[in-house]
């Protein structure tokens, strides 16, 4: 796994396969393992760029707010330090969050988005209070709670148990002060519809069917507002359907891929 120094700080990243640049960021609150059988068999002419955001998995914390902002210009940094003016950009829950943060940022880095099991609106006030309800918990208690209240939601009912366990393995070795940090962050991320609505470029915006944190609803909502964008539902798929439904996924991103100009 690379490493790319960011301020002194160590930034993990996956380098997988070859052709066009997919920076694709992980959900909450996992790593960039999370994408393993996208790691393990990328699709085909694409190369993946998969970071740890900081404090996650191998990367080191980072100053201040664990913002949306703050990921986005870490990826952004890495682009910089692969030479790549441009990029396929993505990613799963908070990733498309992050995802979206990146668009806003720099909108002439991004060739095409994949938004996978995510949405484009903010927390609500009843929202940001759970949020942060959870990172004090978190920093009190440790992960033991949030793992054990999220894990049920994430997956479809027949989902293997084999990426069930691997799931909740990576759940639980990610840092307190991390996920905290993240959930804060997540509560104060900016509408992501004003973006969406403007973006030119071709976006694939993938849902499991049985999503039940970001549901079918909320990725029509974003089709709706980006012109050049399509929708895959994946059946037997929950919040994480790149994991659970992997064989579908792949198809879709070379699709993504093979549409740019």
């Amino acid at each position: 796994m690379p490493t790319l120094s960011l301020q002194g700080r160590d930034y993990f990243y996956e380098d997988r396969g070859e052709g066009v640049p997919l920076l694709l960021f992980h959900g909450f609150p996992f790593s960039g393992e999370s994408y393993w059988p996208q790691l393990d068999s990328p699709p085909r002419g694409v190369r993946l760029l998969v970071p740890d955001h900081r404090g996650f998995g191998k990367s080191a914390p980072g100053p201040g707010a664990l913002t949306m902002d703050a990921m986005a210009q870490d990826g952004l940094a890495l682009l910089d330090a692969l030479k790549l003016q441009s990029a396929l950009v993505g990613g799963v829950s908070m990733g498309g969050y992050v995802a979206i943060a990146l668009t806003r940022l720099d909108p002439g880095r991004v060739r095409g988005l994949l938004l996978l099991d995510t949405q484009s609106t903010p927390d609500d006030e009843a929202g940001k209070a759970r949020r942060e309800a959870t990172a004090l918990d978190v920093e009190k208690n440790g992960v033991g709670a949030l793992v054990e209240g999220l894990l049920p939601k994430l997956m479809a009912p027949g989902s293997s148990p084999q990426t069930r366990d691997r799931v909740e393995k990576m759940m639980r070795a990610q840092s307190p002060q991390a996920v905290a940090a993240a959930s804060r962050g997540m509560a104060a991320r900016l509408d992501g519809k004003d973006i969406l609505s403007r973006f030119s470029g071709p976006c694939a915006i993938v849902v499991g069917a049985q999503d039940a944190i970001t549901p079918v609803e909320k990725a029509k909502a974003m089709q709706a507002l980006v012109k050049d964008s399509t929708l895959d539902v994946i059946e037997d798929a929950g919040h994480l359907s790149n994991l659970e439904r992997p064989d579908e996924l792949a198809p879709i991103v070379e699709r993504l891929a093979a549409s740019l100009p």
